[in-house]
């Protein structure tokens, strides 16, 4: 628990069951079709360049890919209308929540997740209530393997990222939400590999929580990732 977002369409990649895989499918399906709103070719449309990048990570078929790219362009009237949402919530221990989701039915998922949060120790508040606490950053997840960290971390900075730390082996950069794909490119340039690119949150105020709260947290966080509505869930734990 850093504060950094809980992927929900790329922590399961390996050893999952065929359900669990089109779960995941769907999940990256829909931010595709979100991102193909503003343009179905990725060469102009940066946020669909890195939707399909996310959707290939987890081995998603290129004809699902292309599929989900023509609904959202309008090509295709196969599949329902998508919406992105946040959400916003209290965790166990009052740690602040953000919570993106891509619906077809905003009742349907306003109510479950909120039921969802009730059952297991969290609360929705109303909008501005927890967002505040947050800023909208770009977050690149670069690979250090055999890779030399400072010269990434010096990379990163003079191509115009704002803040740089490594978890788990991997150097994460975040940059203003304008500066993502000029860091990004430039450290493919120089040949790191980026493991992951999206918007994202970073917390700017954190919090603390006792070992009892910071478990249920994460069994709270488990149990949202696995809503076949929620994409990415953002906290400010410290």
């Amino acid at each position: 628990m850093s504060g950094h977002s809980h992927w929900a369409t790329t922590h399961r990649q390996k050893g999952v069951n065929d359900a669990k895989r089109a779960a995941i499918f769907t999940k990256a399906g829909r931010l595709v079709t979100i991102a193909a709103k503003g343009g179905g070719n990725p060469d102009m449309n940066f946020k669909l360049r890195l939707a399909i990048d996310q959707a290939r990570a987890v081995n998603m078929p290129k004809d699902r890919i292309d599929r989900a790219i023509k609904i959202g362009t309008g090509e295709s009237k196969e599949g329902a209308e998508i919406d992105e949402l946040l959400y916003e919530a209290y965790g166990p221990g009052q740690v602040a929540l953000l919570i993106g989701v891509a619906t077809d039915n905003r009742n349907r998922s306003v109510g479950e997740v909120r039921t969802l949060l009730t059952k297991n120790g969290g609360k929705m508040v109303a909008e501005g209530a927890v967002a505040y606490m947050f800023e909208s950053v770009g977050e690149i997840v670069v690979s250090l393997d055999g890779k030399d960290r400072d010269e990434a971390e010096l990379l990163a900075i003079e191509s115009g990222a704002e803040d740089v730390s490594v978890d788990d082996g991997n150097l994460i950069v975040l940059t203003k939400p304008d500066q993502l794909q000029m860091v990004k490119e430039s450290l493919e340039k120089n040949g790191f590999t980026v493991e992951s690119a999206a918007l994202s949150y970073s917390p700017t105020q954190k919090t603390s929580a006792s070992a009892e709260d910071t478990e249920k947290l994460e069994r709270l966080l488990e149990i949202l990732d696995d809503h076949p509505d929620v994409q990415t869930v953002w906290d400010n734990l410290e």
